[in-house]
């Protein structure tokens, strides 16, 4: 079987299990072109989700040969050393063309804005990035108000990573059959897109949720989660030098007007003595207090027991 050929099977939908804890994080991926059709996905939720196991089995509706996939743009170095699409398309033979999924993701340390973790929209500078945030929030119309979109990032090599908060859900995870009904849709929409050349004809698409991975920003989104255990890294002033330090708190309430947050400590292993072979926090645990300003919160994320 020939290289564009073996792409006939190939929205390849994958939920992954980054951690165990309530939060969930799925992912479906596919690649965005309209003779792809999609194969068996199986998404296995971690232990303590609040949302049900499923298996979703899709066959392919014809085993003719495909036609050759469409080419992506050609691309040139930017000025800050990142590849630039130009969106000049050239012939099969003069670009590379998506075989699989290829994991762009550096480890680095997750930031506020930076389109994953840290939400926002980053679009790397492609020139048909806002073309697809566009539809990706036209998408976001059908359904309900509480489904938004938490991150969107476009890459100069095809790529788009889609994460979609639902305000409803406790830990903020859309269910499977939205994950996969956004994917769909958004999927269609840019192979018509694809079709009249306003976006490249075979971009890659990630759909997720946010996973208890999210960052959270201070103060908007501490009240949604206040009674969730938290991981806060902070600065605390200490023989006049700020000292970088690490806990795990309750929101005990927030002053909007100093623009301070008042923190307890939660009731998890990291808080207790070890020596207390389990016992809850003590009484002085339990009435300790702790004030930080907002900027001194430097990352704040949901507690992963």
């Amino acid at each position: 079987m020939g290289r564009h050929q073996s792409l006939i099977v190939a929205a390849l939908f994958r939920a992954s299990r980054r951690f165990t804890s309530p939060a969930t994080c799925f992912s479906v991926r596919t690649f965005s072109s309209s003779f792809l059709l999609p194969k068996t996905t199986s998404l296995t939720p971690p232990r303590y989700s609040p949302l049900p196991s499923s298996i979703s089995t899709f066959s392919s509706l014809s085993s003719s040969p495909s036609p050759s996939p469409s080419v992506r743009p050609a691309k040139t170095a930017g000025n800050n050393g990142d590849e630039e699409d130009t969106f000049d398309y050239q012939t099969i033979d003069d670009v590379e063309a998506i075989d699989d999924w290829e994991e762009e993701d550096e480890e680095v340390e997750p930031q506020l804005g930076d389109g994953g973790d840290g939400g926002g929209v980053v679009l790397r500078g492609v020139s048909w990035g806002e073309k697809a945030l566009s539809i990706a929030a036209e998408v976001l119309k059908q359904f309900e108000e509480d489904l938004q979109l938490f991150a969107f990032r476009t890459s100069p090599r095809g790529y788009i990573y889609v994460r979609l908060d639902k305000l409803s859900n406790e830990y903020g995870c859309p269910t499977i059959d939205e994950i996969e009904e956004f994917s769909r849709e958004f999927k269609k929409r840019l192979d018509d897109a694809g079709a009249t050349k306003l976006v490249p004809e075979d971009l890659a698409l990630e759909v997720s949720s946010p996973g208890a991975e999210r960052l959270l920003r201070v103060p908007e989104d501490l009240p949604r989660f206040k009674e969730m255990p938290m991981t806060v890294s902070y600065v605390e002033e200490t023989n006049s030098r700020k000292v970088g330090k690490s806990a795990v708190f309750l929101l005990e309430s927030i002053d909007a007007e100093s623009e301070n947050c008042i923190w307890k400590l939660a009731d998890v292993k990291e808080n207790r003595d070890p020596e207390s072979k389990g016992r809850p926090l003590s009484r002085k645990q339990k009435d300790l207090r702790i004030k930080l300003p907002f900027t001194d919160h430097k990352k704040i994320s949901l507690y992963l027991d």
